[in-house]
């Protein structure tokens, strides 16, 4: 059977043969969930990360692309979104709260909370993200950290989520100096912003700077101890027409310029999605020499 390539998701390229072997698994198996359909696709085809890690996530997002595609049906999960994805089941607990209106200073120190898979945390940011964050909730791709961040006496400010990188980027890529062999090597060092949620009850003045200054450091830690590396650049997307990046340039980000506007999934070169700022934050002073060997 012919291995050419019909197409890239997540940054892997797959085979007409995979896809065969995908619509297989799918006909013999119907009964798999999603989830566990992932991760034999993963095992199936040797599918890891640097650390030999199976790539559930980024598979699961894979697979509802093809689907979008027209190029396989998956099962029906047991709730869904219009788009087809799970969706968290919204309860009191991702409610407004009382407002919180203080200053910075009187919100410190910020406790930093990894949300671990499952459990109580992981449902709440779930819920947040889904009922307050304007792109709603999505599974996060690859490798990925989650965090709730509460003020020192306990109340809940805010949700961030880090994923994996986009593919190609120009500006990105231009800033970096890297070329089309150098790039699939390094992008595991990148890691994307994919959420960012000041909860809409709170209101506090330069408290969006203050996290995202403040965030580097515990996600360098719990990255490295997770998955055994650290990366070395964020990356984060922000779509003008809602928001000027203030916060992002206040906090040392720098500007590396604008999409294009074609979005993760458009081939034919047209405008799919809305304009948005590139930032980017080194972790590493020698990031360049690392990512372009």
């Amino acid at each position: 059977m012919s291995q050419e390539s019909f197409g890239r998701y997540c940054g892997r390229d797959f085979s007409a043969a995979e896809l065969t072997h995908i619509r297989e698994l799918l006909r013999l198996q119907p009964a798999l969930h999603r989830a566990g359909l992932s991760r034999r696709i993963c095992q199936d085809l040797d599918w890891r990360n640097v650390c030999g890690q199976l790539k559930e996530m980024s598979c699961r997002v894979a697979l509802l692309r093809m689907q979008k595609d027209g190029l396989i049906q998956l099962p029906k999960p047991l709730t869904k979104n219009g788009n087809g994805q799970a969706r968290p089941l919204l309860t009191p607990a991702s409610e407004d709260r009382k407002a919180v209106l203080e200053r910075v200073s009187a919100l410190e120190p910020l406790v930093f909370g990894n949300v671990p898979r499952g459990g109580a945390d992981s449902r709440l940011w779930n819920e947040l993200i889904q009922r307050h964050h304007y792109l709603g909730y999505c599974p996060l791709s690859g490798a990925q950290m989650r965090y709730l961040v509460w003020s020192a006496d306990g109340r809940l400010l805010a949700a961030l989520g880090f994923g994996a990188s986009a593919w190609q980027i120009k500006p990105r890529d231009q800033f970096i100096g890297w070329d089309d062999g150098q790039r699939p090597r390094g992008l595991h060092l990148i890691v994307n912003q994919a959420r960012f949620l000041i909860l809409p009850w709170v209101r506090s003045p330069g408290l969006a700077s203050r996290i995202l200054a403040g965030m580097i450091q515990p996600l360098q830690a719990d990255w490295g101890l997770r998955y055994g590396y650290q990366p070395v650049l964020l990356e984060s997307f922000v779509e003008t027409t809602r928001f000027a990046g203030t916060s992002y340039k206040a906090a040392n980000w720098i500007f590396a310029g604008q999409t294009q506007g074609r979005g993760k999934l458009e081939k034919h070169h047209h405008q799919a999605s809305s304009i948005k700022q590139i930032w980017l934050y080194p972790l590493h002073p020698h990031f360049r020499k690392i990512l372009c060997p």
